[in-house]
């Protein structure tokens, strides 16, 4: 029977957009829609400036990722050209480099260069490409999935404020927003620990008290300016 081992690391790349833009998501349009409405804005000015909060952010979370896993793809493009030079101009020593990778790692260096012999006849860059530079089809950088998971989990965590501001009593809007949005971030906390391997409780309790500290100021200072502009 085939063994099947469920690692996290597979889904480390788009795992970590998803999770940070949907905490993202949240966090900073629940903290947008407190500030406004402690500033006594009205139901639909607070609406407005939420849809504009999540079209904005998205759009800002997607060009940032994409940008900055780019610039890792990019990194790993140089690192393989450079090595499959190096194939081309010196294979005896790129052979003997992958054979003392393995005997640092406690193979014998008779086996090593053996299997440094065997993995080169197979396919030399990907062995050199996952053994010496750590860059493997697992784990690549790949912008176009992590920008659309950053836009679309930041899109879908902030929909949760915006719908409490839809259901929510006007009387109640405040306190219906802040206490949702960090029932949500904790939730969310969870199931990205969950999904990763972490410990959940941990990851609770780290992403609610960030959440709660970022709401309190965000309405303190819409508080402060409400006063001031009345």
């Amino acid at each position: 029977m085939k063994h099947h081992e469920g690692h996290s690391v597979g889904r480390v790349g788009w795992l970590r957009a998803a999770v940070l833009g949907a905490n993202d998501g949240l966090l900073s349009t629940g903290s947008l829609i407190l500030g406004v409405a402690a500033a006594s804005a009205g139901r639909s000015s607070i609406l407005i400036t939420g849809v504009a909060g999540l079209v904005a952010g998205a759009m800002s979370m997607a060009a940032g990722e994409y940008v900055s896993v780019s610039s890792q793809a990019d990194a790993e493009k140089a690192d393989l050209a450079l090595e499959k030079r190096e194939l081309s101009q010196n294979v005896g020593a790129e052979r003997r480099e992958l054979a003392g990778i393995y005997e640092a790692r406690g193979v014998s260096p008779d086996i090593a260069a053996i299997v440094a012999d065997q993995l080169m006849a197979k396919d030399a860059l990907a062995a050199h490409a996952r053994d010496e530079l750590g860059i493997s089809e697992v784990t690549a950088a790949r912008p176009v999935q992590a920008a659309m998971a950053s836009a679309a989990s930041f899109s879908v965590g902030a929909l949760f404020p915006l719908l409490m501001v839809v259901v929510s009593p006007t009387a109640l809007l405040t306190p219906l927003v802040a206490v949702g949005s960090l029932v949500f971030l904790a939730v969310l906390g969870a199931v990205g620990a969950r999904a990763g391997g972490a410990k959940i409780l941990r990851a609770t309790v780290r992403v609610t008290f960030w959440g709660a500290l970022a709401m309190a100021v965000t309405a303190g200072i819409g508080k402060l300016f409400g006063v001031v502009a009345a």
